[in-house]
Parts: C-alpha cells; structure tokens; sequence
C-alpha cells in the first residue's frame, strides 16, 4: 500500500505553489508581508520579474572614497543608479569624467563604511568643527596623490586592516562623533527615501545600508547590511561595537537593535568576496547560536564583484584547482588571498602581503563551492548546514557608480586610483563588478527582500541574462515546450535558493533550466548565450564530499571568438536555452545541491578594451612596442612607472588572465536534503 504521508508530502508544493503565487485580486493580499505605506506596484507579476541591481556601493561618505578625490554622495550615487549622470575624477583629481550607465538598475543600496561614518563626517563637511582641522583630516581633504595614498594607510590602520585592533580617530577627540555619525546616518536615509519611488511606477527602489568592515590582518570579515524599510537603528552597528574577527556579535546585535527592537526593523547581512578572506569568512559555528544566527541573518553570498570571482579557483598552468578540476573556474581570479592586492602605485604593488599565493596554500573556503559542500559534511557531523546562501553579484564601486559593470563602460570603481590610464596600470587585475538579481512581484522593497531572503536570487558578472532554475522529481520532462512552463515549474518543483526535503521515495530528481541572452541596448547589443551548466555538490555514505560539472543545453565548442582587431564578436550563439536534465546519479539517501551556470559567447575584457583604445593591442607580436609608446605618451601627461605593460601579458604565463573572457551567471542552489520526509509527514 502507498503511503499516505509520502502522498500528502508530494502534492504538497503544489498546494503551497497555489497559495504563494496568488494574485492579490481585490482585498487578497500580495505572498509578501507588506511592512512600509506605499502605493502598490502597478506593474505586479504573481509569477515573478527578475529585478537587476546592486546592493555594495560607497560614495564620498566612504574614506576610501573621498581620498581618492571621489566626492559624489548618496543622493548622487542614486541618480546614477537610475540612469542619471555624474562626474568623477581624472587620473590627475579633475572632476572631468562624466559617466552614466547604459541602462537603469531597478533597486541598489548606498553602503557606506559604518566604521568612519562620523570622522569622514567631521573632517569633510564642517570647517567649524575642531576636527576638521585635525593633520589626518587634513590629509583627507588634499589633492597631492602620495598625500592621499598616506590618509588611506592612516584610516586602515585604524580599521585593524594591519592588525586585530580598532583604535579611534583623533576627529572624534576634537569632536562630538556620535552628533557627527547619526547626522551622516541620517543623510543616507534621507538620500535613500528620496530615491524610493512609493508610487503605483515602482521605477526604482532604494535600501538603506552600510557596510560593516572588519579586515584583520587585512583579511576581508566585510558583511553589507541591507534594512528591508525606512525602520533602522538609531546607528549603524560596527567593528568599534563588536571587536575584530567578532562577526557573531554583529548579529548578536542586530537581534537587539532591529529585530527585537520593536521598531518595526528587519534586516540581512551579505558576506562579500570570501575570496580574500584568508579562509576565515567561514568558519565551522563554534556555538549553535552562531550556526542558527548565520542562517537567519545571511542568506546570501556576494560571489564577484570588482575584486574577484568567489566561485572556484582553478590554475591554469599547474592544471589543477582548489578542489576542483573545473578549468571555468579560473575567472576573474586574485592571485592574492586578502585585501592588499588593492596596493598597487605607478604599476608597482607595494606590499609583500598582496603577492601570490600558492595553489595548496590557498584556503578552501575562500572559494563558495568548497563552502557549500563543507555545509554537507557539517549537517552531517552536527545536524545542522549553516552554509546555505544563495548568490548575488555587485560592484563594490567606490566611485558612487552603482551597477558600472559593463566592461565596454568601465570608468574604474576607486575615482582617481584607477582613473584613466591608472585603471590598467594599478588596477588590471580588478574588474567591472557584477549584478545582484532578484526574482520579485513587484519593483518594491517588501517584494525584493522577501525574494533575497528565500534566496530567489542569481549572481552576474555584469551582463543582464534571464536565468530560470527550478527542481524536483514531478517536473515534466517536456516543460521547455509548455507555454505555461514558469507556472507549471512553481506548482510541481522547487526555485533557486529551495530546499528539497526527501523525494518521497522517488529515485530520480530533474531540473529545469531557462536562459535567455542579454538584450542589451541599441548602441551596446548583449552577448549570445554559449552554455548552460548544472554544477551539482554532495556527499556519500563515507563522508567524502564531490563535485561534476555538466553541460545541460547549448555548445561549448560553437566556434565563437573575437576579432582580434576590433574586439568584436565573431560566430553565433544562441538566443535562448532550455533544458530539463534528470540527474542519472541521484541517489535520494545523499544529500547534495545544485547550481546553475550560464556561460555566454567570448568577448573582450575590459582591460583589452581599454589597452586597444591607448594603442596597444594584447593580440599582436609588437604589443611592447606598442605598450612602451602608449606608455611614454602617458608620461607627457604625468604618469609615472610602467603604465601599459601589463597589456601584453602572455595568458599562457598566467594562471588566471586572458584577454578574452566568458561573462556569467550563477544561480541560487537548490538543496536536496534525504530523510526529512518522514520527519516532515510525522509533523502533519
């Protein structure tokens, strides 16, 4: 006889499905928590629209920011975000550069270093105050390059960045730092409100947010905290109030101050690029308060921004990864491990700290993938994954350029520190950044925080592809060609950033998989898709963790390159992508997770872009020659060092550059855990 339990569990998502994707008709509410007076969106979608935006932006609030001549705020960084034009500084600290995005975001978040809110505050915005006139502040203020390149080593040091202590800044002496940081706070939330549109046009949305930047030893602890409405803390919550390398204490605190507050707060927190963590973002939980917390107040996981991809790590010359043979993995990767490898000056990096680190000496848990599969063995070991994140992209722009991602468009993220020529010469193995995309209702915060925290998110590396993920063991195998597919897949499978909870019994799992190339814009027309790929993680009766990687739709040998003239695409690839892929290895007693990986056409890095346009082509036997003309040019005009050298490296003597790269999206994993079915049908 068929057990009833495993029947009620089966038709299950299809109920849930039913009562989740319901239109809010007449007085129905939406199947989001409405917590903020506005206008319900006109433009609703009960099946969902996937909102593109960017949720790690600094502006001059930011000390890193404003040292480098950086002086757009909030406000501006907003009207950029939207569409609008600002102006940002030359290599030389003119404020000559205009730039705007090619196309609008639909939402984006100001987060600013909670950590120097005041000081910045009191040495940039009141000569009245005492602190203003303190030296360091007056060091922030100056125009002289090597002066702004000694402020910054000023305030690092006092962030911990070069130890485990924070200290604070004598502006706080001179001056009243808490008037200074609530007047700075309270700006970002005016800024933040200004650019919210509560009306029935839902154009764009704003969240108010901070960065929380704890680096000890220059190892990246950084977490971005986004508030779901305008009800926030009297302050933001920083490394002054926890300590260093006290990550849990953050949300220890954000328990206190925002959701037990009874303001009506809610708030999440992003671990960004994990890649120079030095293996410390994620440790095993020491308590399991810490594992719970982490699973409540991070859901997801910032994998590119302009620092590096956090995917997987794979070297091209040792033919090898870091627990990993997938050779995509070698994107946008740093050959260094923590955040000194920003510490470059006239081409020549000036720290010890920021030189490579070996393969085998590279941390495992600096790369996502390995994180995930580690959040098996620890569910195994202790009962609980603390380490189920959905993925995001962003910029981490401290330009005030949020969503600056296109390598076609690319004006630097650290205003004059990679300005102009300064770009390819101190900042070459940096890149553009990437999107966070959301699938939400509505364009209103309510809707796109509810889709961050159930993980209904994907990661791009700065392209606009339309990325679909879904599974389950009921999903028809003929799902591309339904005309309803996207209702049918809601109603019989789980989305990205889900959990599957036993398969009833069942011994097979599919998934579908939908892409559709980046439309682009007139003038800057998207890539064709190359690929899709599904990466699956798990875990066998003996422990071990594994990995495979598997192409589900598309050609990976379809032909396509670039002119190496031009940079144009040459060769054709697809539209649109399409596949339900049953897994012929689904064993339903081990637990596992699966991604999806879009992998578009060839086309050219921004720094071959950028090279091209100075005269030196990365493609051509004379490249030096060229590099070294292109170089004395820049002399006349100032630069100093070696400015267009790096253009002519030879891929084939670096394991991770090309001048030719694939732009991507990741999906949010589903999670298929084995034995909750019983636990789930005792329940009922």
């Amino acid at each position: 006889m068929n057990d009833p339990r495993a029947s009620v569990l089966r038709i299950l998502p299809t109920l849930l499905a039913i009562l989740v994707l319901a239109p809010p008709m007449g007085s129905a509410k939406p199947p989001f928590e409405r917590t903020e007076e506005r206008e319900p969106c006109a433009d609703y979608d009960r099946l969902r629209r996937p909102m593109f935006g960017d949720l790690h932006v600094h502006s001059s609030y930011s000390f890193d920011s404003y040292i480098s001549s950086q002086r757009n705020d909030p406000a501006d960084a907003y009207r950029y975000a939207m569409g609008g034009a600002i102006t940002l500084p030359d290599e030389d600290g003119n404020q000559s550069i205009v730039a705007r995005i090619q196309r609008p975001l639909d939402f984006a978040s100001v987060t600013d270093h909670s950590e120097f809110l005041a000081p910045i505050d009191i040495c940039t915005q009141d000569a009245g105050r005492l602190g203003y006139w303190w030296p360091h502040c007056i060091m922030t203020r100056a125009s002289h390059y090597w002066t702004q390149l000694l402020a910054a080593s000023w305030w690092t040091s006092l962030s911990g960045i070069s130890s485990e202590e924070v200290s604070e800044s004598f502006a706080c002496i001179l001056s009243d730092c808490d008037e200074a940081g609530g007047n700075a706070w309270k700006r970002i939330q005016s800024a933040t409100e200004e650019a919210y549109d509560r009306s029935a046009e839902c154009r764009f949305t704003s969240f108010v947010g901070y960065e929380y930047t704890d680096a000890p030893n220059a190892f990246n602890m950084h977490r971005n905290v986004i508030f779901r409405n305008e009800n926030v803390p009297a302050l933001p919550i920083s490394t002054y109030d926890t300590g260093s390398y006290k990550f849990p204490i953050l949300w220890e605190l954000l328990q206190e101050r925002c959701l037990d507050a009874g303001i009506g707060c809610d708030v999440l927190a992003i671990p960004h690029n994990p890649n120079l963590a030095g293996g410390l973002m994620f440790r095993d939980p020491l308590t399991p308060r810490e594992a719970s917390d982490r699973l409540r107040f991070e859901p997801l996981v910032e994998l590119t921004q302009h620092k590096g991809a956090s995917e997987c790590r794979f070297d091209r010359l040792a033919g090898r990864g870091v627990l990993t043979e997938d050779e995509l993995c070698n994107f946008e990767q740093v050959v260094a491990d923590n955040l000194t490898m920003l510490g470059s000056v006239h081409g020549e990096v000036m720290t010890e700290l920021a030189a490579p680190v070996p393969l085998d000496e590279f941390a495992e848990r600096n790369m996502v993938r390995n994180v995930l599969k580690d959040g098996l063995e620890l569910a195994r070991k202790e009962g609980t994954n603390p380490f189920q994140m959905g993925f995001i992209g962003s910029t981490d722009t401290h330009s005030a350029t949020p969503g600056g991602a296109e390598e076609d468009n690319y004006v630097g993220h650290l205003g004059r520190r990679d300005a102009g020529y300064r770009n390819v010469q101190d900042h070459f193995f940096s890149n553009p950044g990437g999107h966070a995309v959301v699938w939400a209702e509505e364009n209103s915060r309510d809707s796109i925080f509810e889709a961050m925290r159930r993980k209904e998110t994907y990661a791009t590396s700065g392209t606009r592809p339309v990325v679909r993920f879904f599974g389950g063991p009921d999903l028809d195998p003929s799902l591309c060609e339904a005309p309803d597919m996207i209702e049918r897949a809601y109603a019989r499978g789980t989305p990205m950033g889900g959990r599957i909870e036993g398969a009833g019994g069942g011994s097979s799992m599919r998934f579908l998989v939908s892409a559709l190339k980046d439309a682009g814009v007139p003038e800057h027309p998207g890539t064709d898709l190359q690929r899709i790929q599904i990466i699956k993680g798990w875990i066998d009766v003996a422990g071990e963790t594994h990995e495979r990687v598997v192409d589900v739709a598309g050609d990976a040998d379809n032909g396509a390159s670039v002119d190496p003239n031009s940079c144009r695409p040459t060769g054709a690839g697809f539209d649109s992508l399409c596949a339900v892929w049953e897994d012929p290895d689904f064993d339903a007693a081990q637990a596992s997770f699966y991604y999806v990986r879009v992998v578009e056409n060839p086309t050219c890095r921004w720094s071959t872009l950028q090279c091209q346009a100075a005269g030196v082509n990365p493609f051509v036997e004379n490249c030096s020659e060229q590099a070294q003309a292109a170089t004395d040019e820049a002399h006349e005009r100032g630069a100093q060092g070696d400015v267009f050298g790096k253009c002519c490296l030879d891929p084939e003597e670096e394991p991770f550059y090309t001048p030719i790269i694939q732009e991507r999206a990741w999906t949010s994993p589903i999670w298929y855990s084995p034995g909750l079915a019983d636990e789930a049908a005792a329940s009922l």
